[in-house]
């Protein structure tokens, strides 16, 4: 909003991103001193929208000074005036939208057109896109036209713009390539065209190669056409062929002889490492290179007295048998695999081409057997490495896992000594507390555990309609810990949410690798956004995601770590691609992410950008029908009363259990006891009270600030200040390596009331 006669600068989120490191400066600020190299420009709309006129610009062009110099940018801007309560205009609003991407997109893609439209326009070979079905002319280049005789094709099928080419067979050659989907090549073909009614009919020799074009499917919708014209060579070879036949007539079996020994004699015929050779139409090879040997063992003799029926693998025997029969009718064999008998009694895989001339295939053999064995592991261990990934994330989670466990045995162990000591002092009354505080632990654990053994199993999908903000809000404190203290999660659940048909364990499983990888992406903290939403996909959405339309659930996991770069992006969901180092990671988590959300129906994509975050948004298919209720852990409430007598305590523990357990230790002992359920309360709690005797502090807590930070805070204004650290926790993660600060106590969990109780009184009695 530029506002009043100068152009008060007021604007919204979106626009504080375009203004870049003019922002915040630029809020409040005249718009011509905001932007003055482009001063002229807005006392334009200042002029025009306070005179009660609009403007429109499309992909205006301007030189801005967003980020330390001179930018050429491209917008979309739209000008309208703003009334006031006169019904005078007061001020302009302006709405902007950066085309700066797209604009330079669209000039690089013409450009690229113009540069592809150029090569197809010189190529000295014909060709021609053919589309549809019905083989229509779409693009044709010179050459082309020339070999057409210049007739007016484009636009027409090829029945009707060459019917010589119908006559001579071409069309259902273009009908079984269309139909089948390979490529059909031929050489000195023969194509005979009478350029007008009545003239004189011109035969043409051509090479060409038919190749289907297919969409993003695999589903064949056009044909290309590439050859060149060898007319002047086919007629020289004729000539040839000629003399060769003469010769023949002469001494047919002596040319045989001396043709063979020519090949035999050739370098590459010694030295290729390929398979080659002349197969006759009993399918016997006549000539053999010295390959056969290195490759399979056998020599030129015995490949001779062995048809190649002998020497397949029985299984690829009829596969063959049809090719061979296809090579008899002149089609050639192009990447054609299949497995041969080594001498030893081994098979190996070779892969064949074969050109048909003259009742010979002349063929190329490659050996693919390492390529095929490679491609067999591979896909084994892609398996193996799939549950692999899982068992990794779930050895991830140990650390936490354990703090969880060490606080729910705590809550249990502790809540049943209190119980037993009350029995035996014939104290019974306000006893439920300590049976529920335990009950309530006994619960959260066994949900715990049925949750580790989740992500450990390995199953086919098995989709349930279900909640996502249940299952979310089910994970929380599971997520929590995985990502750690330092990182804060919130979860922000779409109201109304669709269902979703889907496998809960596996999106549980994802929902922790997107977590995990967010956390190591934010390696000195930060913020960690769980989003949901409905979303109406329509058709152009739907074709940029390659989803059909229609409604969809989203989850959506955002941080503010280190971002990706556009490459990264690009192969983020490939299998074994991993930026993280040597040892921590598969490279499987996102190709299994994408695999998984594929194989239910929806899309996964990634928004990132370098310094500023990274954005994973899963698409799941709406399901018409109610979700599963999601089971959630069991919270204890608490409302003990704090002593009225003795020095001052402090507990800070984000378990209510153990929170408790500590305060009625306290309380028995005399203490005046307070509880925080994270560092920030904590420290709240510490500055609102004069003098504090104690610290007992968990050390993995919630919202930023861990346990021996608050500690440290607490000591720079009370340097005296006991310190006791109740943890479940490795002791290193509070001593830093060894090093505890005077005054400063460990006790880990689970841990005996009586300790803790004895713990207590050494360390006042200490201060003392």
């Amino acid at each position: 909003m530029l506002w009043g006669p100068d152009g008060v600068m007021i604007y919204n989120d979106a626009y504080s991103v375009f203004a870049g490191n003019r922002h915040p400066k630029l809020l409040g600020s005249k718009v011509r001193e905001g932007w003055p190299e482009v001063a002229e420009f807005n006392d334009h709309v200042m002029k025009v929208g306070l005179a009660g006129g609009t403007l429109a610009y499309q992909d205006q062009e301007l030189t801005l000074n967003r980020k330390g110099g001179p930018e050429q940018v491209w917008m979309n801007l739209d000008y309208s005036p703003v009334l006031d309560e006169s019904g005078e205009p007061a001020g302009v609003i302006a709405i902007v939208v950066e085309t700066t991407a797209r604009v330079m997109a669209d000039r690089q893609l013409a450009a690229e057109k113009e540069q592809f439209s150029q090569l197809f326009e010189q190529a000295p070979s014909f060709m021609a896109m053919l589309r549809g079905p019905e083989h229509r002319i779409e693009l044709a280049n010179p050459r082309y036209m020339q070999l057409v005789g210049h007739r007016p094709v484009l636009g027409k099928t090829i029945a009707e713009a060459l019917p010589d080419a119908v006559e001579q067979g071409y069309l259902q050659i273009l009908d079984r390539v269309f139909s089948a989907g390979e490529a059909f090549a031929a050489t000195a073909a023969t194509y005979a065209m009478q350029a007008l009614p009545g003239g004189p009919v011109t035969e043409r020799v051509v090479d060409f190669v038919f190749q289907p074009i297919k969409d993003p499917s695999g589903a064949v919708v056009g044909i290309f056409v590439e050859g060149v014209d060898v007319s002047e060579r086919a007629r020289a070879d004729a000539a040839l062929r000629r003399s060769e036949a003469q010769l023949r007539e002469l001494n047919a079996d002596l040319e045989r002889k001396v043709i063979e020994r020519t090949q035999a004699r050739g370098r590459t015929w010694q030295v290729s490492p390929d398979l080659m050779g002349a197969l006759n139409s009993q399918g016997y090879f006549e000539t053999s290179n010295p390959a056969w040997m290195s490759v399979l063992g056998w020599s030129e003799e015995e490949v001779a007295s062995m048809s190649i029926f002998e020497m397949l693998h029985p299984d690829d025997l009829e596969r063959t048998r049809a090719g061979f029969e296809l090579t008899q009718i002149g089609q050639p064999a192009i990447r054609f695999p299949n497995r041969y008998r080594c001498k030893d009694g081994s098979y190996r895989w070779i892969s064949w081409v074969g050109v048909p001339e003259e009742g010979m295939v002349y063929c190329t053999g490659r050996d693919i057997t390492d390529e095929k064995e490679k491609e067999e592991a591979l896909a084994q261990a892609e398996d193996a490495l799939r549950q692999s990934h899982k068992m990794e994330a779930v050895g991830q989670l140990t650390g936490g896992l354990a703090h969880d466990f060490n606080n729910l045995l705590a809550g249990i162990s502790g809540s049943l000594e209190l119980l037993q000591t009350r029995l035996a002092q014939g104290r019974v009354n306000d006893l439920e507390r300590y049976i529920t505080a335990a009950q309530g632990a006994s619960r959260r654990a066994a949900a715990l555990t049925h949750r580790l053994l989740a992500f450990s199993r390995r199953q086919t999908l098995d989709p349930k309609p279900t909640d996502v903000n249940q299952l979310i809000a089910g994970m929380h404190d599971l997520l929590q810990r995985t990502i750690g203290p330092q990182i804060s999660l919130e979860l922000v659940g779409g109201v109304g949410l669709w269902t979703a048909l889907i496998d809960q364990n596996q999106l549980e499983n994802v929902l922790l690798n997107l977590c995990i990888n967010a956390r190591d992406a934010m390696p000195d903290g930060g913020k960690l956004t769980i989003e949901t939403s409905n979303r109406w996909i329509d058709e152009r959405a739907a074709r940029e995601r390659d989803l059909a339309a229609g409604q969809y659930t989203s989850l959506c996991v955002s941080d503010t770590g280190t971002g990706m770069p556009a490459h990264v992006v690009e192969r983020a969901f490939d299998p074994f691609f991993t930026t993280k180092p040597l040892g921590l990671g598969t490279g499987l988590g996102l190709s299994m992410v994408y695999g998984f959300v594929r194989q239910s129906g929806g899309q996964v994509r990634i928004y990132s950008e370098v310094g500023k975050g990274t954005m994973v948004c899963i698409y799941l298919p709406r399901h018409f029908g109610s979700g599963e209720q999601y089971p959630a852990g069991t919270v204890i409430e608490l409302d003990a009363p704090f002593a009225q007598r003795g020095e001052t305590v402090i507990i800070v523990d984000d378990e209510p259990t153990v929170r408790m357990l500590v305060k009625d230790v306290l309380d028995g002992l005399g203490y005046k006891a307070l509880e925080a359920a994270n560092g920030a309360e904590g420290l709240h709690a510490l500055k609102s009270i004069a003098h504090v005797d104690l610290l007992i502090t968990d050390v993995g807590l919630p919202g930023g600030m861990n346990g021996r930070q608050l500690a440290d805070a607490a000591r720079s204004a009370q340097p005296d200040l006991k310190v006791l650290f109740i943890t479940g926790y490795a002791e290193n993660a509070v001593v830093r390596h060894g090093h505890l600060e005077p005054g400063m106590h460990v006790l880990t969990k689970p841990f005996e009331i009586t300790v803790l109780a004895r713990r207590i009184r050494d360390l006042l009695a200490e201060r003392k």
